[in-house]
């Protein structure tokens, strides 16, 4: 076949999947998007299932294959990115067993108690990189055993979301250290699935898939997904890697420049700040996982960030643009006028890690309208991020940011994020996400460049100049005394 060689890459997200292609420049030849449902059987718990992604992405590579040979484009190479900590639980056959659990499911409280019960947090956070979390796979494993046991009785296999759809394009089972280490059972500087804290929890290291590089080939297309596609059959497919890390390769960040972080305004926040060795907090306030570079990040993650702004958007103002709230609370004075919002609507991870922590607006009176509670859900975003990077900052000192997610289109919530966090936050020309960083991580079996540093350094996207930074000092004080107030 002849024709321009281009990398693809799929994004397993929450609310859907994302496909792309792009050449060894990093240009975007096509990409598209399917949705899928997410089920909430009970308050607190988030799953989907995983047939609804298989069809999603089946329609969804079957109309970026057509738009493809439209361009007279060759497929080289398929990488994988996907939301991270999700629990597919199959039997010896590779069948699914019950819908998966997802990274903002809740239910796990009794066995994160449990856990850290057995192995000491210190401990825990030594090994793996952290603590024990309500939204990893692990504590979803005990709570199969305890809840299901019929279905754990018949469990064979635990694999990551993304990691079943590599099962499913190419029928291997395989995991790679950056989701792999959002398990909660991966042992960071041996590199492997950590038996002894296995053993110490009665769960054998069997249960999960061999671990390969985020560069390596682990399978070939199938011949009926490339019937089903249109894709050629023995297409290699890479194992890629976890959303941020994925998101991060697409945003140039890697060890090469560990001054360069990114921040995601999307539904969470995120502050990813890349490390050369994997140096933890000890006391697991914020996420350290491994990086799809073979180096290491640490994560500071509020679950609510644009979560925050599009819950309060539904609530109050479902008729109006999103546009029209934002102007009016960029014509409020810094402060909200003494509002203040802790957005913990799905409870909080950096740095309090306490699921059943809550949102609040306080300070509210009669004064106050619309435009004040829109500029306080803003400034309490990043104020929660700001309280997380201040435990990131002794470990991993950045020099500037890199904007990504919907909230990155808003001037005003960027200069609000600088002024909060005391550095630059540039947006960039184009928007890279996940899916981006996937195809970038299939780039070199796809024979596009020799290795992933070529790669990433042919397709690091133009930044622009940064939001000025807006004046948090009112909001980031009135952030900290309620925080202390209701969550000492």
């Amino acid at each position: 076949m002849t024709g321009v060689p281009v990398a693809l890459g799929v994004d397993l997200g929450t609310s859907g999947v994302k496909a792309v292609a792009l050449t060894a420049q990093g240009e975007v030849l096509a990409d598209t998007t399917r949705p899928y449902p997410l089920l909430t059987p009970q308050p607190g718990w988030t799953e989907q299932r995983p047939a609804d992604w298989l069809g999603a992405t089946q329609a969804a590579l079957r109309e970026l294959s057509s738009l493809l040979r439209g361009h007279g484009a060759v497929p080289a190479a398929l990488g994988l990115s996907g939301q991270m900590h999700g629990l597919v639980p199959l039997d010896a056959q590779g069948e699914v067993l019950r819908p998966a659990l997802l990274w903002n499911d809740q239910r796990t409280g009794a066995q994160v108690a449990h856990m850290e019960a057995r192995v000491p947090r210190a401990e825990l956070v030594a090994r793996t990189g952290n603590r024990a979390v309500t939204g990893f796979q692990l504590p979803k494993l005990l709570w199969l055993r305890d809840e299901e046991p019929g279905v754990y009785a018949r469990l064979r296999h635990a694999l990551l979301p993304k990691d079943y759809l590599g099962y499913a394009l190419t029928g291997e089972m395989t995991a790679e250290p950056s989701d792999g280490s959002g398990v909660g059972a991966l042992n960071l500087a041996r590199g492997t699935w950590d038996a002894d804290l296995l053993g110490a929890l009665n769960l054998s290291a069997a249960l999960f898939p061999p671990l390969r590089r985020s560069t390596d080939v682990t399978g070939r297309l199938s011949a009926a997904w490339a019937a089903a596609t249109g894709l050629p059959a023995g297409l290699p497919v890479v194992a890629g890697g976890g959303d941020n890390a994925a998101a991060g390769i697409a945003l140039g960040l890697t060890a090469a420049r560990p001054d360069v972080g990114s921040l995601s305004l999307g539904t969470s926040g995120v502050i990813f700040a890349p490390l050369a060795h994997p140096t933890p907090d000890p006391d697991g306030r914020v996420h350290l996982f491994a990086h799809a570079d073979g180096s290491y990040h640490l994560l500071g993650v509020t679950l609510s960030a644009a979560g925050s702004l599009d819950w309060l958007h539904r609530q109050l103002a479902p008729d109006v643009p999103l546009t029209t709230l934002i102007n009016e609370a960029a014509a409020v004075e810094p402060g909200a006028g003494g509002v203040t919002f802790l957005p913990y609507l799905s409870g909080e991870r950096s740095p309090l890690m306490n699921p059943q922590a809550r949102a609040a607006f306080t300070g509210l009176s009669l004064a106050h309208g619309r435009g004040h509670l829109t500029r306080a859900v803003l400034e309490g975003s990043v104020a929660a991020l700001a309280d997380a990077y201040a435990v990131m900052q002794p470990l991993a000192p950045l020099r500037t940011l890199i904007s990504t997610g919907g909230g990155a289109r808003s001037d005003l919530w960027l200069g609000l994020a600088s002024g909060a966090l005391h550095l630059p936050v540039q947006p960039t020309a184009s928007q890279p996400g996940a899916a981006h960083g996937a195809a970038i991580l299939a780039m070199p079996a796809a024979g596009l460049h020799p290795d992933l540093n070529a790669a990433v350094n042919a397709t690091r996207p133009q930044t622009l100049p940064a939001a000025p930074p807006a004046d948090m000092t009112a909001a980031l004080s009135a952030y900290a005394r309620t925080r202390q107030a209701l969550y000492p």
